[in-house]
């Protein structure tokens, strides 16, 4: 009996977080009412209130699943140093967004832009991303001008990929990524 109350627990709130998402599409979440969530997932508001206090705790929830999962997929690479294993990096991530409707939409026009600057946070404090510029820049002043221009840089990419239904496939825009990324550091340590 538990099991099956479980899974109807998991499908009640999937079918939440799939509505909010798919209402974020097409407004923000300032635009969302609980109200417009329960219409569009069938279920009473009652069952909303259950998992949820609001329409803003339920979008946190599905930040933080998103980052925990990207946090994960990261840290495999943290003892990783050359190109191919970078470029394995950038692939996951790739692929992860890819496969995912929800990071999709976080990382869209209308997603959270403090969810935006969380994953961009993140990202410039870990190590492989470090890693790959030399020692020299990483004891000047510049690289962290440089992360915020790389960083900003490769998130708008990848919402531009996304906006335009990930035309590019993943390696080569992975590839790209590390292409222009090798470039910018050469320019930079001229």
């Amino acid at each position: 009996m538990e099991q099956k109350e479980n899974r109807k627990i998991r499908y009640t709130k999937m079918v939440i977080r799939d509505s909010l998402m798919e209402l974020m599409k097409d407004r923000s979440i300032l635009n969302i009412s609980v109200k417009d969530i329960c219409d569009l997932a069938d279920i009473s508001r009652s069952t909303f209130y259950v998992h949820y206090k609001d329409q803003y705790d339920l979008l946190k929830q599905i930040e933080e699943d998103a980052l925990v999962y990207l946090e994960d997929l990261l840290k495999k690479y943290d003892d990783k140093r050359n190109n191919r294993d970078f470029i394995r990096m950038i692939e996951e991530v790739l692929t992860y967004v890819a496969n995912n409707n929800s990071i999709q939409v976080l990382l869209s026009e209308y997603g959270d832009i403090n969810f935006q600057k969380k994953i961009f946070k993140d990202l410039t404090l870990r190590k492989q991303i470090t890693s790959f510029f030399p020692q020299k820049m990483q004891e000047d002043d510049t690289i962290t001008c440089y992360y915020v221009f790389v960083l900003n840089g490769s998130i708008g990419l990848i919402q531009h990929w996304i906006k335009n239904n990930m035309h590019i496939p993943v390696p080569k825009l992975a590839k790209m990524m590390l292409k222009w990324t090798e470039r910018q550091v050469a320019e930079t340590q001229r």
